[in-house]
């Protein structure tokens, strides 16, 4: 049986277990030995991180294309019409390559924890939300795509990997899973 663990990271924690600088990380928050991220969330990333002692199952869970999509709910400047929406769901060009589809639907504010510190806001320029669904993980890929059709992300929360999300599990807080190897 392999061991998986859902992680609401927070703002600001690196998704490792050391940093010879000090900060904030997963030992902060997990005491389980021998359990790994599959994957990663940048520092100033939030949600959703799963960890397992499994590779096999880390292997599976960020492949890309495979079983374990993952929803992100990206806070964005600005509002985002249908064009970009359909520019960020046929894929975006980076690095040279373009991205995979991805599925993009305006999402109403999310309920979510306070993030410290809080986003930036500007009086004149509105946000709005967007559900992005991917079936791989570039550096920084929500962020690089948003900007590319001129709605830079502000807060970045990973809600989903396939079927595990972060309902009922506040920032901070992880839970325990077995899974069939």
């Amino acid at each position: 049986m392999a061991q998986l663990i859902l992680f609401n990271k927070p703002y600001g924690v690196l998704t490792r277990f050391t940093d010879p600088h000090g900060r904030s990380t997963l030992k902060d928050y997990i005491p389980i030995p021998h359990v790994y991220p599959a994957g990663r969330l940048d520092r100033d990333s939030e949600g959703l991180l799963l960890l397992t002692d499994d590779g096999a199952l880390a292997s599976a869970l960020t492949r890309p294309g495979g079983r374990f999509p993952k929803v992100y709910w990206a806070q964005v400047e600005g509002l985002p019409d249908e064009a970009a929406c359909a520019r960020l769901s046929e894929g975006i060009v980076l690095d040279g390559r373009k991205t995979r589809t991805a599925r993009v639907e305006p999402l109403p504010e999310p309920a979510l924890w306070p993030r410290e510190p809080p986003i930036r806001t500007r009086r004149h320029i509105p946000t709005s939300w967007l559900a992005i669904t991917l079936s791989e993980g570039r550096n920084r890929q929500v962020r690089r795509m948003t900007a590319a059709v001129g709605h830079p992300t502000l807060r970045l929360v990973r809600y989903a990997v396939g079927p595990y999300t972060l309902a009922d599990l506040p920032s901070g807080i992880w839970r325990a899973h077995t899974v069939a190897a």
